[in-house]
């Protein structure tokens, strides 16, 4: 049987975070008041110290510099593919005429 995981919404979660830091509960116990695992909040915790605004950004969605980094990616592919064709023209018009 497989095990359905659940899934929190982004304020959930900086609310979740917010509770921690302003409550004189540990993690565990606001945890286990929510619902949800300890390992999860702390995580949760990390991830919005270490990105701020672009933390928990989605199901499928990227930080900006992740998305940035992928666009970089997909043009440079795309350049040597072209560098490639022009390559290989250049052989073609370079080859002597028989």
């Amino acid at each position: 049987m497989a095990k359905h995981q659940q899934s929190y919404t982004r304020e959930f979660k900086q609310e979740a975070v917010r509770l921690v830091e302003t409550s004189n509960k540990n993690k565990t116990e606001i945890a286990r008041d929510l619902g949800i695992s300890d390992s999860a909040l702390s995580k949760w915790c990390k991830e919005l110290a270490n990105h701020g605004e672009q933390a928990f950004p989605g199901k499928g969605h990227q930080t900006d510099l992740e998305e940035k980094v992928r666009q970089l990616q997909r043009e440079n592919e795309i350049l040597k593919q072209e560098r490639d064709i022009l390559k290989k023209a250049v052989r073609i018009f370079v080859q002597p005429q028989q």
